[in-house]
């Protein structure tokens, strides 16, 4: 089990390169650009460019003028990869739901006991959003005025994270190791807890609360209620 954040950021697999590859793989009908060493390589910029925008300025102020200025690409360039900024949302949506089961399928597939996996997938959430704060950010604040699909894509990708809680709580209760407790509603209030780490991480830093630490109290906090009257 990943031990504390610094081995995290030691150990942590996904190449950034290897996940935009994943993502231009699932949007190859999208983009025109077909040589992939290539697409990768400019995905990257249109993608870092994007939250860097979006987090200083706000994404609907943000035009593709800027995205552009700010990348280094040309109108011309980008319009290869994207045709408006939906197309940017959806791009930016795949790239961060990628990364987030992948990286929380692979910090707990291979650990043994129910209460360390539920540790270390509370772990692997919150270091992941310390890694990839201005996607968690920009996920969270443009979550409202997503257009219809993306916003339905964007409630799928959140249950889906939050049933890889679920799985884990469901299987302790199955042995006996949790309390019969709601599953489901649990884990979302795993998933509110970890949201208030990256929205509101300046109130943790002002009482010197560190990311390893607050993962110990979600632990906590969601065991005191899950081993209660085993």
């Amino acid at each position: 089990m990943i031990e504390n954040y610094e081995a995290f950021r030691g150990e942590l697999s996904l190449s950034k390169e290897g996940v935009i590859r994943d993502v231009y793989r699932q949007n190859k009908d999208r983009i025109s650009i077909k040589k992939e060493a290539t697409a990768v390589k400019n995905l990257i910029r249109v993608i870092e460019s994007t939250l860097r925008l979006a987090n200083s300025k706000g994404f609907h102020a943000m035009t593709l003028r800027d995205l552009c200025a700010d990348s280094g690409m040309s109108m011309g360039g980008l319009y290869a990869y994207i045709r408006n900024k939906d197309d940017l949302i959806h791009l930016i949506q795949s790239h961060g739901f990628i990364i987030t089961r992948r990286t929380l399928l692979h910090y707990t597939s291979e650990v043994e006991g129910t209460r360390d996996r539920l540790f270390a997938a509370i772990k692997a959430h919150l270091y992941l959003s310390e890694q990839m704060r201005a996607w968690f950010y920009f996920s969270y604040m443009e979550a409202k005025s997503l257009p219809a699909q993306e916003k339905r894509a964007a409630i799928a990708i959140e249950l889906e994270i939050e049933e890889i809680f679920m799985g884990v709580i469901e299987d302790g209760i199955k042995m006996g190791v949790y309390g019969a407790k709601n599953a489901r509603l649990v884990s979302s209030m795993i998933k509110a807890l970890l949201q208030d780490w990256y929205l509101k991480r300046r109130k943790y830093r002002d009482q010197s609360v560190g990311v390893d630490d607050y993962a110990v109290f979600v632990r906590d906090v969601i065991e005191s209620y899950l081993l209660r009257e085993r």
